[in-house]
């Protein structure tokens, strides 16, 4: 028989039990949603919306404007890979950034003497600098070198290595793992395009890993013996391309042929990275020389430029003028300046007295690119001016008009 009336107690109750789980899930759901998004906009480190997957000979490889760390061409940008010698990019930033004197002699540890691949041919005992060393680790991509760099900096190798890692967080390289100095196969020592891109070009911002970088040739003492050490650098292309500054070649039978070129034009400077690429330099000078031809820097901020004006509570001259007080620039394609807009949140409850430089809220800097919106930059917005409180005299004024 059918009717109508009030269900029995037990389906209200499996009704509300399943329409809270649903709740749950949805509100689960939301919730890593909301995460994912945070973590885009906020992580300062991801491949860039606009950046161009382009067909490459190599495993993989990333081309990165450096200043903004902005990826210009990619191809498999976050498999990790064996980088053979391209590890001594982030083992030589290690080591400047960890030794307050790097023209101390120290002498070198029997550990560092006959390790195999490339050598500089260090003797045990046998006294240079640390700066010298850092040479024959870039230059002629001394393992030797590196593990002697390793000791002198941490003690072993084992900790140095851990030193490694951590300064790779501190650049964003968050899928990379180094157990050693000087990049010999082991299983557990990889990196990604992205990541050794990264790390190539906060290195680079070092005026001292720049000048040793780019050095063709140096000369060292060479203990018990009557002419110096020449150590040469291996990157051709400091001799072969326009504005060519860096930085470190590589090879193992696992990894491949790998190399990591930078070089400066018209003030930009792009690094390129090449993972197992058979002709690594000619694909790098092709890389570099396209992004040169197709980006260039444009300001996108200037000094005391006015974002906009403001009503502010309780102050004399009743607004205020806000802005940015940096300027800013950023890689773009022809005509792509035309396509910049911006965005800004002002502070809650604005109130005299400020001071000019005082913050106010923030920019964001949009580029549309085919349809696509990305943020491409974030500044702080500030007060352009001093604003003053209204005195007594003021209020008084106001009571009268």
């Amino acid at each position: 028989m059918g009717g109508r009336g009030r269900p029995p107690l037990h389906n209200i109750n499996m009704k509300i039990k399943i329409q809270k789980k649903i709740i749950n899930i949805i509100a689960l759901l939301l919730a890593i949603l909301i995460v994912c998004l945070v973590l885009t906009i906020a992580n300062p480190f991801s491949v860039s919306a606009h950046s161009e997957h382009v067909g490459s000979s190599a495993q993989s490889m990333v081309t990165m404007e450096t200043s903004t760390k902005t990826v210009l061409y990619q191809k498999n940008p976050h498999k990790k890979l064996p980088m053979a010698s391209t590890t001594k990019i982030l083992t030589a930033i290690t080591v400047i950034e960890n030794t307050p004197d790097l023209g101390k002699k120290v002498k070198v540890p029997p550990c560092a003497v006959g390790i195999e691949g490339s050598s500089i041919y260090l003797q045990n005992g046998e006294e240079l600098s640390i700066r010298d060393l850092l040479y024959g680790l870039m230059l002629q991509s001394g393992n030797d070198c590196a593990v002697a760099l390793a000791v002198i900096t941490s003690g072993s190798v084992e900790k140095f290595s851990e030193l490694m890692n951590k300064t790779a967080l501190k650049f964003g390289a968050e899928n990379s793992n180094f157990t050693n100095p000087h990049g010999l196969h082991d299983d557990k020592h990889y990196t990604t395009a992205y990541d050794l891109a990264l790390i190539s070009a906060y290195a680079l911002e070092n005026e001292i890993f720049s000048e040793i970088s780019k050095t063709k040739k140096h000369t060292a003492p060479w203990e018990g013996r009557n002419y110096p050490r020449v150590i040469n650098n291996k990157n051709k292309l400091l001799n072969q391309y326009d504005g060519a500054d860096g930085v470190k070649t590589g090879f193992t039978k696992k990894a491949g042929r790998c190399f990591v070129g930078s070089a400066t034009r018209n003030g930009m400077q792009v690094v390129s990275v090449v993972i197992n690429c058979g002709p690594m330099f000619q694909e790098t000078e092709n890389l570099m020389t396209r992004a040169f031809n197709e980006y260039s820097m444009e300001q996108i901020l200037y000094p005391g430029q006015e974002i906009g004006v403001i009503s502010i509570e309780d102050a004399k001259n009743e607004t205020m003028k806000y802005g940015v007080i940096t300027q800013r620039f950023y890689p773009l394609k022809k005509g792509w300046i035309d396509n910049i807009n911006y965005g800004w949140t002002l502070k809650e409850n604005l109130t005299a007295p400020m001071n000019a430089g005082d913050y106010v809220g923030t920019l964001e800097v949009h580029l549309t690119v085919n349809g696509t919106v990305s943020t491409i930059m974030t500044e702080n917005l500030v007060s352009l001016e001093d604003v003053h409180s209204k005195n007594i005299w003021d209020r008084l004024k106001d009571i009268i008009d």
